[in-house]
């Protein structure tokens, strides 16, 4: 979607003129482009999350700080430190970000005062963010434990709204080139990319197998690796049934998310025993942990952005009136709100999932309530899918007999 027009006047003074042809950083200090703002903001919850880890991983060899009186209401190296330093910058960002769902909230017209709040303004929201992210500290610790909890269930309400938008976007680029307009021109594509996600599925099950199940005794990675398996066929037996009609792709794409979560799964397992390729003997860090703690912390922030993008289907209520010029590019209550839920999900993944035990330096979601956490969001992924598949002919059944 490329950035607006405006129409008003006194919006193309300053800096140059209309927004297409203005420099970005007249766009930032003039609140004019909304579609620029929403990197920032992510690059406000990089920064977070940047925190987060430091929190946990560096604050906690610094010795001065056990030393430090000016945090009177925290246990400096008991509390504060490690999982809890975690939680104190989780709590910081998530209040940021409802703050900015709240504020901007049903926003549909550009110009608004809401849309330039979320547009705008950016010296007194980076002033509110740091001073939103230093008063957790300030918290007694019993505080923090409860913001522990409940981060938990907003993690979920994140990976369930992360879910729903993959799905969707599966289900909407299959109807795509299922449509009049594409069905002929694209169906050696469509069985191209197919086959390919099939065949990756297969390897990478096959990889599982020989990684995570080597000895007989591996019953629980090899009962997860071939249930995933099982519910790959399922998917592609109903999506190919008569009456769905779903068509190859969508399954085949479905396939690579569920064996890809299946992966992250028993990846996220705790080393030390003989069912994981490398078997607690990697006791200090390497650039292969580096690397891949930094590629998990930036697919934390793209999987933020990409999801609090996508609030259209989310939308109740699917209109058939066009978008007018001044609309809104995307919603900003929602978006914010994907942030806000997403700053949970990110302190969970640093703590494991359990803020009682400590994790291994350049960590990213280890233990064994991660693993169960991502076998049960491939489960639900699953159980969404085929219902969002055998919904329209309930629905369409239902309605017949009613009539």
């Amino acid at each position: 979607m490329e950035p607006r027009e405006s129409n008003n006047n006194s919006n193309q003074q300053g800096c140059g003129g209309l927004i297409k042809d203005s420099s970005w950083c007249c766009q930032f200090k003039n609140a004019s482009n909304p579609l620029m703002a929403r990197y920032v903001y992510a690059f406000i919850f990089l920064v977070a999350n940047m925190l987060a880890w430091a929190a946990r991983d560096e604050l906690s060899s610094i010795s001065a700080l056990t030393e430090l009186k000016g945090l009177k209401a925290c246990k400096v190296g008991k509390d504060c430190l490690g999982a809890h330093g975690v939680l104190r910058v989780s709590m910081g960002c998530f209040l940021f970000f409802m703050m900015m769902f709240w504020s901007t909230t049903r926003t549909s017209k550009l110009n608004e005062v809401r849309d330039t709040w979320h547009s705008g303004w950016w010296s007194l929201k980076i002033v509110l963010w740091i001073l939103l992210t230093i008063f957790p500290f300030l918290l007694p610790a019993e505080l923090i434990e409860l913001y522990g909890e409940v981060a938990h269930f907003g993690a979920g309400v994140f990976l369930l709204i992360q879910l729903i938008s993959i799905i969707s976007f599966i289900t909407w680029l299959n109807d795509l080139f299922a449509s009049e307009k594409y069905a002929e021109r694209c169906q050696m594509h469509v069985m191209l990319f197919a086959t390919a996600s099939y065949f990756i599925c297969m390897v990478g099950i096959i990889l599982m197998y020989i990684w995570y199940a080597p000895i007989p005794s591996c019953l629980l990675n090899i009962f997860f690796i071939t249930w995933t398996l099982v519910l790959l066929q399922l998917m592609t037996s109903v999506s190919l049934h008569p009456k769905v009609n779903g068509g190859i792709l969508s399954p085949g794409l479905m396939g690579l998310y569920v064996v890809f979560l299946c992966w992250c799964a028993i990846r996220s397992e705790p080393e030390g025993d003989q069912c994981m390729r490398k078997s607690g003997t990697v006791t200090k860090t390497d650039w292969q942990n580096i690397i891949s703690f930094v590629i998990g912390i930036l697919a934390i922030v793209i999987a933020t952005f990409s999801t609090g993008i996508d609030s259209k289907c989310f939308q109740l209520r699917k209109g058939d009136k066009p978008a007018e010029e001044d609309d809104v590019p995307y919603g900003y209550g929602f978006f914010h709100f994907v942030f806000a839920t997403g700053a949970m999900y990110f302190a969970m993944l640093l703590v494991g999932w359990n803020s009682h035990h400590s994790m291994r330096k350049w960590s990213l979601d280890v233990g064994w309530t991660s693993a169960w956490v991502r076998i049960v969001n491939e489960w639900l992924a699953v159980c969404v899918y085929l219902w969002m598949l055998i919904a329209p002919i309930i629905w369409k059944n239902r309605h017949a007999e009613s009539t």
